[in-house]
């Protein structure tokens, strides 16, 4: 799949890097993986800027904003545009709904609205501690360079090749329809492999899921005009979730109220085979294994930067 040379068109990546990595036990966006301490966000940000990428925004907490700076605008300046956002807890919430009390961030929906000022055209939102592969990004950034103008896209991950050996995961199951659009994007929190079927621990019971279910692994490609739904919704949401301080708003919901209500679509595009996260610290030791065989594959460069 070749790389779109059209300078004319825009896209810019949105690495969401505010989360807290309570499994994990420590600050997974910036910890080394890489052969010589790169972290996953390098790899993402590289495949990014080859497949013609022309803008980055970070979106981060405070704590970690001098960190992120240092460490990753030597690497941008002079190939993209380079944007930082500090997701906090009031930043897009209206002053009746700020609550003193709330200390989890108020999720992916939320972090990717609070960029809505620095970006003006097509985006793309990924986490900053998910190796989501070389032909994710070339397969989306080719989705852009065409004439995708009322169209949002989601990269879809087989099931089967987005589970954790240490522990269950949550995944966002989608469902298409013949014409290859998102139908829908079922949240399932706690996804295990047991006997060698996979399965969904549900409160009405065990759900064994297809393993070639297209999964979200928050691989989203949007339209701008995204950014004014999220806010309705957002306002929405904290109306009906006034008081819940752990209530967390996802952008999964953005797209499934987005297509109910017929307001956009979203195209579903092929994953990588070579997606890979870090959920628990047993992770890791496999991660940096995994990103060893690309280097030596020459996927990558030894040293990226």
């Amino acid at each position: 799949m070749g790389t779109p040379n059209n300078p004319q068109k825009k896209l810019a990546l949105l690495v969401l890097a505010a989360g807290i990595g309570s499994r994990y036990g420590g600050i997974k966006q910036i910890d080394g993986f890489g052969p010589h301490g790169e972290t996953i966000m390098d790899y993402s940000l590289f495949d990014a800027v080859r497949a013609g990428f022309t803008k980055v925004v970070f979106i981060v907490r405070e704590e970690i904003l001098d960190v992120v700076k240092e460490k990753f605008l030597p690497k941008l300046q002079g190939k993209v545009e380079v944007e930082f956002v500090i997701q906090s807890l009031d930043k897009m919430v209206p002053p009746q709904f700020q609550n003193p009390e709330r200390v989890k961030p108020w999720g992916t929906g939320h972090a990717m609205l609070c960029a809505r000022d620095v970006i003006r055209e097509p985006f793309v939102a990924i986490n900053a501690d998910d190796f989501y592969g070389k032909e994710s990004f070339e397969s989306i950034a080719n989705f852009f360079a065409g004439e995708t103008s009322g169209e949002h896209a989601m990269v879809g991950y087989t099931l089967s090749k987005v589970l954790s050996e240490h522990g269950s995961v949550s995944r966002g199951c989608g469902e298409r329809d013949a014409s290859g659009f998102l139908k829908t994007v079922v949240e399932r929190v706690t996804i295990v492999k047991e006997n060698g079927k996979i399965i969904s621990k549900e409160k009405e019971g065990d759900r064994e899921l297809s393993p070639d279910i297209p999964t979200s692994m928050n691989f989203w490609g949007f339209q701008p005009n995204i950014f004014d739904f999220t806010q309705k919704l957002f306002n929405e949401f904290l109306k009906n979730n006034e008081g819940n301080l752990k209530s967390e708003f996802y952008i999964p919901l953005v797209v499934n109220e987005m297509i109910k209500e017929g307001i956009g679509k979203v195209r579903v595009l092929p994953g990588s085979d070579n997606w890979f996260g870090v959920t628990y610290k047993e992770d890791k030791e496999e991660v940096s294994q995994k990103l060893k065989v690309q280097v030596a594959y020459g996927t990558y460069p030894e040293k990226l930067w």
